[in-house]
């Protein structure tokens, strides 16, 4: 089957190859594959299962995060080092999750271990004061990210959540637009359209917001993702109301969608015109796009940015930082923003220690091995003709099961979610560990090797053989 469609291009600064022909996959080989698979998983992961009949007494579904979870049970590691995990079946894995990206550096990094064995030893962990170890690491972040004040918090949903105040404050405004089928963690407003329904959504040209119920969002509006017309509709007729734009600059909860090119300027440009906060969610991306993160690379200031997991090297560190004139709110007492834990001696070490690992060499020599793991891939997808591509930006790739690029929730949702599956579970049977659920993205850290990255590769031509019978 030829794919000679034309589609808008991704950003140049970002990554995505799809296959000149493919043939259609035979689902009775993809429903036995994955009966066997699953029965395989049974066996391979039993201390796992009676592991999670214990916790479940005591924490609900047996996890401490729901997305941990996972029908039969989730697998319970019991250490980690470097680029691999050890459960308590005594497998080894290699973990192609890393934390969302927070263990960029790697699990048990000496650098890391290192500095907080130093403020264990020598500084502390919490004064609840000012520190200088505090007013460090914000000149450091405010350098490499190109801030011009930032607040550190504990958690993405703690940053977003000031980000969002912020923005009301300054702008006097309160409502809100965020992309459909976007995750930002767990503040009220942005639970509004995370992947939901296709048949709670409306039309595609004119979304209808999704809310739970235990949720009290306030006025959210919802746009598609890499559509400026829809932005454009929504700003024009309701712009004097809304506070806000939040979206990730390279969405990374649906595998990797990447915005077209130009959409991302074109984002700022509407909020400039409409006088609205743009606010860049860079808690996925963040040190894993690049030295100065993704807005950096793509080339898009925002007036706010949120950082997460990638900063903190395992430990809870987040922030949110930009502008000065919308941080000001915080200066001048609009906004509060309250915190005994935000900017603690202990997450500032980590931090530190991550910050001088991550050079633009050492970043710039994992995105090679990165990318010579999506090419070896690239050459998999072609020998066997598979429906899917990749995409890749930065330290992060992934295989999308299908002919069609995904530029935003319902071409996601258009995806093959079986093959999905089968991937990532017969993945997880044979040692390799990626973000659990069917939006299989890997993380290249620094702590991965190419060795390690052709087990990967091997992994999928395996399953390509499979699949293909």
């Amino acid at each position: 089957m030829s794919n000679a469609t034309s589609w808008p291009a991704p950003d140049p600064h970002t990554r995505r190859r799809i296959p000149e022909t493919s043939r259609p996959l035979d689902r009775s080989v993809v429903e036995r594959l994955l009966a066997a698979e699953w029965e395989r998983f049974r066996d391979w992961s039993a201390g796992s299962g009676r592991h999670n009949v214990r916790a479940g007494e005591a924490l609900p579904l047996g996890v401490t995060s729901s997305f941990q979870h996972w029908d039969p049970w989730p697998i319970t590691i019991t250490s980690a080092r470097g680029a691999h995990l050890t459960d308590v079946d005594g497998n080894r894995l290699l973990d192609l999750s890393m934390g969302f990206g927070a263990m960029l550096v790697g699990h048990l990094n000496p650098v890391v271990v290192d500095a907080v064995k130093h403020a264990l030893d020598e500084i502390g962990t919490l004064f609840v004061t000012p520190s200088s170890q505090a007013t460090d690491m914000a000149e450091r972040f405010k350098t490499r990210f190109g801030l011009d004040m930032l607040r550190f918090t504990n958690s993405g949903t703690e940053s977003l959540m000031y980000a969002i105040r912020s923005a009301r404050a300054f702008t006097g405004r309160k409502a809100i637009i965020k992309i459909e089928g976007g995750y930002h963690g767990g503040y009220d407003p942005l639970q509004v359209s995370v992947k939901p329904g296709l048949d709670e959504i409306g039309p595609a040209d004119n979304p209808t917001p999704a809310t739970p119920f235990d949720v009290e969002a306030g006025t959210v509006h919802v746009v598609a993702y890499n559509d400026l017309g829809q932005l454009e509709r929504v700003l024009s007729a309701h712009g004097t109301q809304i506070a806000c734009l939040v979206v990730e600059p390279v969405i990374e909860n649906l595998a990797i969608v990447l915005p077209d090119e130009g959409y991302l300027a074109g984002v700022r440009r509407l909020c400039d015109d409409h006088g609205v906060v743009l606010i860049f969610d860079e808690v996925k991306t963040g040190l894993t796009a690049g030295h100065g993160g993704a807005s950096q690379r793509l080339g898009v200031k925002p007036d706010l940015v949120t950082l997460a997991k990638s900063i903190g090297g395992g430990l809870p560190l987040a922030a949110f930082g930009g502008k000065r004139d919308v941080m000001e709110v915080v200066v001048d007492g609009r906004m509060a923003h309250f915190g005994p834990y935000n900017g603690n001696a202990l997450c500032m070490a980590a931090a530190e220690a991550v910050d001088e690992l991550c050079t633009h060499e050492a970043l710039a020599a994992a995105e090679q091995v990165n990318l010579g793991a999506l090419e070896a891939i690239d050459t998999v997808i072609d020998e066997y003709e598979l429906p899917a591509h990749t995409v890749g930006v930065g330290l992060k790739g992934c295989v999308t099961w299908s002919t069609s690029p995904v530029r935003n929730y319902r071409d996601y949702k258009a995806t093959d979610f079986g093959v999905a599956e089968l991937s990532w579970l017969w993945g997880v049977n044979r040692g390799i560990l990626t973000p659990p659920g069917l939006d299989e993205q890997w993380l290249v850290s620094l702590a991965h090797t190419t060795t390690d990255m052709d087990q990967l590769v091997g992994d999928v031509r395996e399953l390509a053989k499979a699949l293909r019978g």
